[in-house]
């Protein structure tokens, strides 16, 4: 990808009333003075007429941002024309007539990127603004494009440059260094693994943040489990009938609720399986009881509680689940952590507080980490700062404290290379 080239692309659907296509590269006076024949002044929307090759393609609105004040860091153009597809696909022929390159799915960021516009997570977190499906998944976003989590981690990767800066002239100076710098490491490495320590598991809980909250309902066949899922999604999204097993797999959909991202999961009844299909779904059933954060365990309160259930419970983890007695319209279970009627809608409301209450340690801190990438980068440098604890030689913990750099210097990107940039930019949307 040569970031010499002057690229282009639609950073809005098209078939809209409006369609912004951006260019970003060296040519963008070249392409004001043939498409546009207009003076720009910068960062002031001008009203234009978009000609190429004598022929009028639109009347559109252009907004001129030089670099180094843009959002790539390059000269940039933005010209806001009418969204029709036919438009589009004119004024685009028009710029390739210019020798400019249709972009590549998150060049653009990566560009901003590239020319020390933003750090990686900033970049990363361009991607969880636009895929956010909650208000905590966007404010946390947020606060990581604000630089909340590069403010984090330079602070962990300047004490560990520190040390390493200390240990190396120790090694370079050994009789007049090496008592005092070894002193030190032993007092400030175990806090600094503490610290990041800290940051790893807070991250495990704040997943929830970016990716949802993975909420089983679980329960054995026709105790209302499809009738539960219906009612948090607030729509017929599961088929519900009173014949046992109708649900003969997962069905997986996100919703957000009261303004938490919640990955909501109804499974098949567990039960000894009538057929092949039903048996393949009451496995899956199992396995994504498993990976839940949160299970919700339905009971008939219209019933007593049966073996089926009571293998249920005990299968089931009391500090990760919340016991539910439906149809408290027809009769309750006393030892259910609430009851609820998906029919006439009673504790339903209250049901979605305490869903959300399991949330409230990651809410409540939204400079945790919520990218998996991070954590495991987090991950391998407390490995190597614990093996540096251990080490006596001083090139073995000179060794380590590099490593551990390296490992934080790919979260923020002063330490990356083309093949993981790839990777990380390769899922962005063309235009961003």
């Amino acid at each position: 990808m040569e970031t010499t080239d002057t690229i282009f692309a639609p950073s809005t659907a098209i078939g809209g009333a409006i369609a912004i296509i951006r260019i970003s590269g060296p040519k963008i006076s070249e392409v004001i003075q043939n498409l546009l024949s207009v003076t720009l002044c910068p960062r002031q929307m001008t009203f234009v007429s978009i000609v190429s090759c004598g022929e009028l393609l639109d009347e559109a609105m252009a907004v001129y941002f030089p670099g180094p004040k843009s959002y790539t860091g390059e000269d940039m153009l933005e010209l806001h024309c009418h969204g029709g597809i036919q438009t589009v696909r004119r004024v685009s022929d028009a710029l390739l007539s210019l020798q400019l390159r249709p972009a590549e799915g998150g060049e653009f960021t990566r560009r901003a990127f590239l020319n020390g516009k933003m750090d990686l997570t900033q970049a990363e977190a361009v991607m969880d603004i636009i895929n956010a499906q909650a208000d905590s998944s966007l404010r946390s976003a947020l606060h990581q494009l604000n630089g909340g989590v590069r403010r984090k981690i330079e602070s962990i990767e300047n004490r560990v440059l520190d040390l390493r800066s200390a240990v190396e002239a120790a090694i370079d100076y050994p009789d007049e260094a090496e008592e005092d710098t070894y002193r030190e490491l032993l007092r400030t490495l175990p806090a600094l693994i503490d610290t990041i320590d800290h940051l790893i598991q807070s991250g495990k809980a704040g997943r929830a943040l970016r990716e949802g909250i993975r909420v089983v309902i679980a329960g054995r066949p026709n105790v209302g489990k499809s009738s539960l899922f219906n009612a948090l999604l607030n729509e017929d999204r599961a088929i519900v009938t009173g014949i046992a097993g109708t649900t003969r797999d997962v069905l997986d959909e996100r919703v957000a609720i009261k303004g938490v991202s919640v990955r909501l999961i109804d499974t098949a009844g567990l039960r000894t399986a009538s057929d092949e299909a039903e048996s393949i779904g009451i496995d899956r059933a199992i396995q994504a009881q498993k990976s839940a954060d949160l299970i919700l365990v339905v009971l008939d309160g219209s019933e007593p509680l049966t073996d089926a259930d009571r293998n249920i419970l005990a299968k089931t983890d009391p500090n990760k689940r919340i016991v539910l007695s439906n149809k408290c319209d027809l009769g309750k279970h006393e030892g259910a952590d609430l009851s609820i009627s998906c029919k006439t809608g009673e504790g339903i409301e209250t049901l979605k507080e305490r869903i959300v209450s399991m949330a409230e340690p990651a809410l409540a801190d939204t400079t945790c980490i919520t990218n998996l990438r991070h954590i495991r980068a987090l991950e391998q440098a407390q490995i190597s700062l614990k093996e540096a604890v251990r080490q006596t030689e001083p090139d073995c913990i000179a060794t380590e404290l590099r490593e551990a750099s390296h490992h934080l210097g790919t979260i923020t990107g002063t330490d990356v290379d083309e093949s993981m940039l790839d990777r990380i930019f390769e899922n962005f949307c063309v235009g961003k």
